[in-house]
């Protein structure tokens, strides 16, 4: 019997400014980014720490010159142990709050932030 994985197995995010990006992920979610060496010079990436064979996606902030950062499109969402504290902190780092927490009933709660670069992102938790 095959194991079912979650079908998303890498993400990016598009910024416009790598060092303000980086500020603002690594103070919203308490986690350091990594280089990623990307193979072209022209691509700079920077990786959240995860590992790529357990359960969920991990990612990179990625700055690509033919990219930019947008709230429309696909909406990828973090999982916070309580979502408010995240979108608090995102204020800090010059965020927006598109979407306050609200309950999604038996699933938990979600937010809809913007991050320092013009991206909508979602947060998600169960408290």
């Amino acid at each position: 019997m095959t194991t079912l994985k979650n079908p998303i197995g890498w993400f990016e995010i598009h910024v416009a400014d790598m060092v303000r990006a980086c500020n603002f992920y690594e103070y919203v979610f308490n986690q350091k980014l990594f280089e990623l060496p990307s193979g072209d010079p022209s691509i700079k990436m920077m990786t959240f720490t995860g590992d790529m064979n357990s359960h969920g996606a991990n990612g990179a902030l990625v700055l690509h010159p033919m990219k930019s950062p947008s709230t429309d499109g696909v909406l990828i969402y973090f999982s916070c142990e309580d979502c408010s504290v995240q979108e608090k902190l995102a204020l800090d780092k010059g965020g927006q709050v598109f979407k306050s927490k609200f309950s999604i009933g038996p699933n938990g709660f979600i937010a809809i932030i913007g991050d320092s670069e013009g991206n909508a992102i979602g947060l998600h938790s169960f408290l």
